[in-house]
């Protein structure tokens, strides 16, 4: 079976939230949209790059999280259910969900698993993928 994933967000850990803001609005034009307890992510058409800062992750977060690395995020065009049940029987753990999230094109319901360093990636479903 093949299945497609398409790109939600990115999650760059910054060393500040204001002075990254600004540069994806002055050097790409691409205004912060701002959510969840004023956390800021500019986006880009359907895509956002949710901005976290140094020393203040958020949870699930990558093993040892500083400047450079990023955290993914795909939307899923199956169901979560599906995704779910394709991961089962490869032996993939998931480390977190189903939970609510906002994602770029808004709510969503998410599940989450490492990458082999770590690396938290997350897999969500949009009702109009369901």
């Amino acid at each position: 079976m093949t299945q497609r994933a398409l790109l939600d967000h990115l999650v760059f850990t910054v060393r500040g939230i204001v002075a990254s803001s600004d540069l994806y609005r002055s050097a790409l034009g691409k205004e912060a949209l701002t959510f969840a307890e004023g956390r800021k992510a500019p986006a880009f058409g359907r895509q956002k790059i949710d901005l976290q800062e140094y020393g203040k992750e958020f949870e699930p977060r990558a093993n040892t999280p500083k400047p450079g690395p990023a955290d993914l995020c795909f939307a899923r065009t199956e169901s979560l259910d599906a995704a779910i049940n394709h991961l089962e029987p490869l032996g993939v753990e998931i480390c977190e969900g189903l939970v609510d999230r906002v994602g770029a094109m808004g709510s969503t319901r998410s599940v989450y698993i490492h990458d082999p360093d770590m690396k938290p990636v997350e897999s969500s479903g949009y009702p109009e993928f369901s």
